[in-house]
Protein backbone atom coordinates (compact mmCIF):
# COMPACT_ATOMS: atom_id res chain seq x y z
CA UNK A 1 0.00 0.00 0.00
CA UNK A 2 2.64 2.60 1.04
CA UNK A 3 4.28 1.76 -2.58
CA UNK A 4 1.43 2.68 -4.23
CA UNK A 5 0.76 5.85 -2.50
CA UNK A 6 4.72 6.34 -3.14
CA UNK A 7 4.26 6.03 -7.22
CA UNK A 8 0.95 7.62 -7.22
CA UNK A 9 2.54 10.95 -5.08
CA UNK A 10 5.54 11.00 -7.48
CA UNK A 11 3.27 11.04 -10.28
CA UNK A 12 1.70 13.88 -8.41
CA UNK A 13 4.52 15.52 -8.26
CA UNK A 14 5.57 15.44 -12.12
CA UNK A 15 2.44 16.12 -13.13
CA UNK A 16 2.71 19.69 -11.10
CA UNK A 17 5.96 20.28 -12.03
CA UNK A 18 5.12 20.09 -15.54
CA UNK A 19 2.34 22.68 -14.94
CA UNK A 20 4.25 25.11 -12.84
CA UNK A 21 6.95 25.17 -15.41
CA UNK A 22 3.89 26.36 -18.32
CA UNK A 23 2.63 28.75 -16.10
CA UNK A 24 5.66 30.22 -15.78
CA UNK A 25 6.12 31.04 -19.38
CA UNK A 26 8.42 27.67 -20.30
CA UNK A 27 5.44 26.73 -22.15
CA UNK A 28 5.06 26.98 -26.32
CA UNK A 29 8.20 27.59 -28.60
CA UNK A 30 9.37 30.69 -26.58
CA UNK A 31 12.67 29.73 -25.27
CA UNK A 32 13.64 32.14 -22.61
CA UNK A 33 16.92 34.06 -24.58
CA UNK A 34 16.77 35.60 -27.83
CA UNK A 35 19.16 38.33 -29.68
CA UNK A 36 18.47 40.79 -32.23
CA UNK A 37 20.58 40.34 -35.38
CA UNK A 38 20.76 43.77 -36.99
CA UNK A 39 23.46 43.81 -39.20
CA UNK A 40 23.38 43.76 -43.12
CA UNK A 41 25.27 40.63 -43.59
CA UNK A 42 24.20 37.33 -42.12
CA UNK A 43 27.49 35.94 -40.36
CA UNK A 44 27.49 33.43 -37.33
CA UNK A 45 31.12 33.79 -37.28
CA UNK A 46 32.94 31.03 -33.91
CA UNK A 47 32.73 34.14 -31.50
CA UNK A 48 28.71 34.58 -32.51
CA UNK A 49 28.14 30.74 -32.79
CA UNK A 50 30.24 30.14 -29.15
CA UNK A 51 27.80 32.86 -27.47
CA UNK A 52 24.96 31.48 -28.57
CA UNK A 53 26.44 28.24 -27.17
CA UNK A 54 27.51 29.47 -23.95
CA UNK A 55 24.42 31.08 -23.06
CA UNK A 56 21.99 28.74 -24.59
CA UNK A 57 20.14 30.95 -27.63
CA UNK A 58 17.69 29.66 -29.54
CA UNK A 59 16.04 32.51 -31.33
CA UNK A 60 17.29 35.30 -33.51
CA UNK A 61 14.75 37.86 -34.53
CA UNK A 62 17.06 39.15 -37.64
CA UNK A 63 16.28 42.41 -39.44
CA UNK A 64 15.42 41.68 -43.36
CA UNK A 65 15.11 44.91 -44.74
CA UNK A 66 13.67 48.07 -43.92
CA UNK A 67 10.51 49.76 -45.28
CA UNK A 68 11.29 53.96 -46.21
CA UNK A 69 10.44 56.32 -48.33
CA UNK A 70 12.60 57.10 -50.95
CA UNK A 71 13.13 60.52 -52.98
CA UNK A 72 10.27 60.12 -54.94
CA UNK A 73 7.67 59.68 -52.25
CA UNK A 74 7.24 55.89 -53.06
CA UNK A 75 7.27 53.07 -50.01
CA UNK A 76 10.33 51.21 -50.61
CA UNK A 77 12.56 47.98 -49.38
CA UNK A 78 16.12 49.32 -48.22
CA UNK A 79 19.50 47.66 -46.65
CA UNK A 80 17.90 44.13 -47.19
CA UNK A 81 20.59 41.58 -45.17
CA UNK A 82 22.71 39.46 -47.46
CA UNK A 83 23.15 35.99 -47.36
CA UNK A 84 27.10 35.84 -49.31
CA UNK A 85 26.10 32.24 -49.15
CA UNK A 86 23.67 29.65 -49.11
CA UNK A 87 22.74 28.74 -45.94
CA UNK A 88 23.20 25.84 -46.73
CA UNK A 89 26.87 25.71 -47.74
CA UNK A 90 28.76 27.79 -45.62
CA UNK A 91 29.31 27.36 -42.08
CA UNK A 92 29.61 31.13 -41.74
CA UNK A 93 26.35 31.93 -42.71
CA UNK A 94 24.16 28.51 -41.47
CA UNK A 95 21.42 28.77 -39.80
CA UNK A 96 22.13 26.46 -36.69
CA UNK A 97 19.44 23.46 -36.18
CA UNK A 98 19.06 24.38 -32.97
CA UNK A 99 18.28 28.48 -33.88
CA UNK A 100 14.79 29.61 -34.53
CA UNK A 101 14.67 32.53 -37.29
CA UNK A 102 12.18 35.50 -36.81
CA UNK A 103 12.31 37.91 -39.65
CA UNK A 104 11.79 40.94 -38.26
CA UNK A 105 10.80 44.36 -40.71
CA UNK A 106 11.44 48.03 -39.60
CA UNK A 107 9.08 50.21 -41.20
CA UNK A 108 10.02 54.31 -40.96
CA UNK A 109 7.23 56.02 -39.13
CA UNK A 110 7.11 58.44 -42.16
CA UNK A 111 6.04 55.30 -44.26
CA UNK A 112 2.30 55.38 -42.04
CA UNK A 113 1.84 59.16 -43.02
CA UNK A 114 1.12 58.18 -46.80
CA UNK A 115 -1.33 55.61 -48.74
CA UNK A 116 0.16 51.62 -47.52
CA UNK A 117 -2.76 49.66 -49.03
CA UNK A 118 -1.17 46.25 -50.14
CA UNK A 119 1.81 47.45 -48.14
CA UNK A 120 1.56 44.10 -46.03
CA UNK A 121 1.06 41.23 -48.76
CA UNK A 122 4.18 42.94 -50.09
CA UNK A 123 6.08 42.53 -46.82
CA UNK A 124 4.88 39.09 -46.73
CA UNK A 125 5.45 38.14 -49.93
CA UNK A 126 9.01 39.65 -49.61
CA UNK A 127 9.81 37.81 -46.76
CA UNK A 128 8.66 34.25 -47.66
CA UNK A 129 11.01 34.70 -51.03
CA UNK A 130 14.01 35.45 -48.82
CA UNK A 131 13.23 32.62 -46.94
CA UNK A 132 12.79 30.47 -49.76
CA UNK A 133 15.95 31.73 -51.52
CA UNK A 134 18.44 31.51 -48.69
CA UNK A 135 17.27 28.32 -47.23
CA UNK A 136 15.56 29.65 -44.26
CA UNK A 137 13.81 26.59 -42.32
CA UNK A 138 11.27 26.41 -39.42
CA UNK A 139 9.99 30.34 -39.31
CA UNK A 140 6.60 30.16 -37.56
CA UNK A 141 7.06 34.11 -36.74
CA UNK A 142 7.41 37.91 -37.97
CA UNK A 143 8.22 40.80 -36.86
CA UNK A 144 7.49 44.67 -37.59
CA UNK A 145 9.20 47.25 -35.44
CA UNK A 146 7.46 50.70 -35.97
CA UNK A 147 7.70 53.86 -33.66
CA UNK A 148 4.43 54.33 -34.51
CA UNK A 149 2.86 57.95 -33.28
CA UNK A 150 -0.58 59.20 -31.98
CA UNK A 151 -0.56 60.61 -35.78
CA UNK A 152 0.37 57.33 -37.67
CA UNK A 153 -1.47 54.74 -35.34
CA UNK A 154 -4.76 54.56 -37.28
CA UNK A 155 -2.69 53.82 -40.83
CA UNK A 156 -0.53 51.31 -38.56
CA UNK A 157 -3.41 49.24 -36.84
CA UNK A 158 -5.03 49.00 -40.01
CA UNK A 159 -1.36 47.78 -41.66
CA UNK A 160 -1.03 45.25 -38.74
CA UNK A 161 -4.53 44.05 -38.96
CA UNK A 162 -4.29 43.09 -42.32
CA UNK A 163 -0.87 41.15 -42.36
CA UNK A 164 -2.08 39.49 -39.24
CA UNK A 165 -4.74 37.76 -41.12
CA UNK A 166 -2.36 37.60 -44.00
CA UNK A 167 -0.07 35.95 -41.75
CA UNK A 168 -1.96 33.56 -40.05
CA UNK A 169 -3.33 32.35 -43.00
CA UNK A 170 0.17 31.42 -43.76
CA UNK A 171 0.31 29.97 -40.57
CA UNK A 172 2.86 32.03 -39.27
CA UNK A 173 2.48 34.49 -36.34
CA UNK A 174 3.35 38.57 -36.04
CA UNK A 175 4.78 39.79 -33.41
CA UNK A 176 5.14 43.66 -33.02
CA UNK A 177 7.90 46.03 -30.83
CA UNK A 178 6.09 47.96 -28.23
CA UNK A 179 8.14 51.27 -27.22
CA UNK A 180 8.08 52.66 -24.13
CA UNK A 181 5.89 55.84 -24.63
CA UNK A 182 3.65 53.45 -26.66
CA UNK A 183 2.30 51.07 -23.63
CA UNK A 184 -0.21 54.05 -23.02
CA UNK A 185 -2.08 53.11 -26.15
CA UNK A 186 -3.52 50.19 -26.75
CA UNK A 187 -1.67 47.43 -28.45
CA UNK A 188 -1.92 46.49 -32.71
CA UNK A 189 -3.46 43.36 -33.69
CA UNK A 190 -0.57 40.77 -32.98
CA UNK A 191 -0.06 37.75 -31.67
CA UNK A 192 3.01 38.85 -29.01
CA UNK A 193 4.95 42.22 -28.60
CA UNK A 194 8.46 43.03 -27.27
CA UNK A 195 9.10 45.75 -25.05
CA UNK A 196 12.03 47.70 -25.87
CA UNK A 197 13.51 48.71 -23.13
CA UNK A 198 16.24 51.33 -24.47
CA UNK A 199 16.30 54.65 -26.61
CA UNK A 200 15.43 56.70 -24.23
CA UNK A 201 16.35 59.70 -24.78
CA UNK A 202 18.18 62.01 -27.38
CA UNK A 203 21.44 61.01 -28.89
CA UNK A 204 21.75 64.04 -30.77
CA UNK A 205 22.04 66.30 -27.91
CA UNK A 206 25.63 66.55 -26.21
CA UNK A 207 23.87 67.35 -23.03
CA UNK A 208 21.84 64.08 -22.94
CA UNK A 209 24.53 61.07 -21.02
CA UNK A 210 22.00 58.56 -21.45
CA UNK A 211 20.44 58.99 -24.60
CA UNK A 212 20.27 54.58 -24.67
CA UNK A 213 19.13 53.83 -21.44
CA UNK A 214 17.74 55.81 -18.62
CA UNK A 215 15.64 54.88 -15.63
CA UNK A 216 14.26 58.26 -14.54
CA UNK A 217 13.15 58.46 -18.29
CA UNK A 218 12.02 54.95 -18.48
CA UNK A 219 9.62 55.37 -15.17
CA UNK A 220 6.81 56.88 -15.84
CA UNK A 221 6.01 54.82 -18.59
CA UNK A 222 6.13 51.68 -16.71
CA UNK A 223 2.92 52.23 -14.93
CA UNK A 224 0.95 51.13 -18.10
CA UNK A 225 3.34 48.01 -18.33
CA UNK A 226 1.22 45.99 -15.59
CA UNK A 227 -2.02 46.42 -17.41
CA UNK A 228 -0.85 46.47 -20.72
CA UNK A 229 -3.48 43.62 -22.36
CA UNK A 230 -0.30 42.41 -25.23
CA UNK A 231 1.83 39.35 -24.32
CA UNK A 232 5.24 40.82 -23.73
CA UNK A 233 8.44 39.89 -24.05
CA UNK A 234 11.31 42.23 -23.29
CA UNK A 235 14.82 43.75 -25.35
CA UNK A 236 17.59 44.87 -23.48
CA UNK A 237 20.18 47.13 -24.72
CA UNK A 238 23.98 46.16 -24.51
CA UNK A 239 25.47 48.06 -27.85
CA UNK A 240 26.67 51.37 -27.50
CA UNK A 241 26.77 54.83 -29.67
CA UNK A 242 30.34 56.85 -30.65
CA UNK A 243 28.91 60.43 -31.39
CA UNK A 244 30.27 62.97 -32.87
CA UNK A 245 29.60 67.05 -31.74
CA UNK A 246 31.29 70.23 -33.06
CA UNK A 247 31.53 72.68 -30.81
CA UNK A 248 29.53 75.91 -31.65
CA UNK A 249 29.81 79.49 -30.78
CA UNK A 250 27.52 79.86 -27.96
CA UNK A 251 29.25 77.05 -25.71
CA UNK A 252 27.00 74.12 -27.13
CA UNK A 253 27.44 71.60 -29.49
CA UNK A 254 26.12 70.34 -32.82
CA UNK A 255 25.74 66.54 -33.74
CA UNK A 256 27.18 65.19 -36.50
CA UNK A 257 26.25 61.67 -36.48
CA UNK A 258 27.37 58.49 -35.13
CA UNK A 259 30.40 56.90 -35.98
CA UNK A 260 30.28 53.20 -36.75
CA UNK A 261 34.11 53.38 -37.65
CA UNK A 262 37.02 55.64 -37.77
CA UNK A 263 36.99 58.61 -40.44
CA UNK A 264 33.06 57.80 -41.32
CA UNK A 265 31.87 61.07 -40.16
CA UNK A 266 33.96 64.18 -41.70
CA UNK A 267 35.60 65.92 -38.93
CA UNK A 268 37.19 69.02 -38.08
CA UNK A 269 39.78 69.93 -35.52
CA UNK A 270 38.36 70.43 -31.86
CA UNK A 271 35.10 67.97 -32.58
CA UNK A 272 34.17 66.08 -29.74
CA UNK A 273 33.77 62.29 -30.11
CA UNK A 274 31.81 60.95 -27.32
CA UNK A 275 30.47 57.29 -25.59
CA UNK A 276 27.21 56.60 -24.91
CA UNK A 277 26.31 53.35 -23.78
CA UNK A 278 24.25 51.62 -20.72
CA UNK A 279 26.26 50.31 -17.81
CA UNK A 280 25.41 46.35 -16.88
CA UNK A 281 23.91 47.73 -13.76
CA UNK A 282 21.59 49.80 -15.46
CA UNK A 283 20.35 46.92 -17.32
CA UNK A 284 19.81 44.89 -14.28
CA UNK A 285 17.97 48.34 -13.06
CA UNK A 286 15.63 47.96 -15.96
CA UNK A 287 15.08 44.05 -15.82
CA UNK A 288 14.81 44.67 -12.03
CA UNK A 289 11.73 47.16 -12.63
CA UNK A 290 10.09 44.53 -15.60
CA UNK A 291 10.38 42.07 -12.82
CA UNK A 292 8.65 43.90 -10.15
CA UNK A 293 5.87 45.06 -12.49
CA UNK A 294 5.26 42.61 -14.77
CA UNK A 295 7.40 39.35 -14.34
CA UNK A 296 6.04 37.35 -17.22
CA UNK A 297 7.97 40.09 -19.99
CA UNK A 298 10.92 39.03 -18.64
CA UNK A 299 9.97 34.91 -19.44
CA UNK A 300 11.86 36.12 -23.01
CA UNK A 301 14.71 38.14 -22.58
CA UNK A 302 16.46 39.48 -25.56
CA UNK A 303 19.77 41.43 -26.25
CA UNK A 304 20.15 44.14 -28.52
CA UNK A 305 21.91 43.69 -30.59
CA UNK A 306 24.22 40.62 -31.44
CA UNK A 307 27.73 42.11 -33.33
CA UNK A 308 31.04 40.95 -31.38
CA UNK A 309 31.83 44.02 -29.61
CA UNK A 310 28.58 43.43 -27.78
CA UNK A 311 28.48 40.19 -27.15
CA UNK A 312 32.49 40.74 -26.04
CA UNK A 313 31.71 43.33 -23.48
CA UNK A 314 30.78 42.18 -20.41
CA UNK A 315 31.66 38.61 -19.06
CA UNK A 316 29.72 35.69 -19.60
CA UNK A 317 28.33 35.73 -16.07
CA UNK A 318 27.11 39.03 -16.83
CA UNK A 319 24.85 38.55 -19.69
CA UNK A 320 23.50 35.33 -17.61
CA UNK A 321 22.45 38.36 -14.95
CA UNK A 322 20.89 40.05 -18.14
CA UNK A 323 19.26 36.86 -18.93
CA UNK A 324 18.05 36.37 -15.42
CA UNK A 325 17.33 32.56 -16.00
Amino acid sequence: MSLHINKMYLIWWLALTVLFTACNGKGGDREGRGMYYWSTTFNLDSAKLQFLDDHDVHRLYVRYFDVVIDEKGEIMPNASIRFPRSTHSSPNNQQPSSITIIPTIFIVNDVMRHDVSGLAEKILQRILQMNKTHGIENVSELQIDCDWSVQTRKRFFAFMEELHKLAKDQGLQLSATIRLHQLAQKPPSCDHGVLMFYNTGDFTKYEDEHPILDMTVAGPYLQYLKNYTLSLSTAYPIFGWDILFRPIASGTFHYLGIQHFPGEVPTMPGDTLVRRQPTLQEILQAREAVERLRPDANHEVILFDMSNPNINRFKNNDYEKIFGH
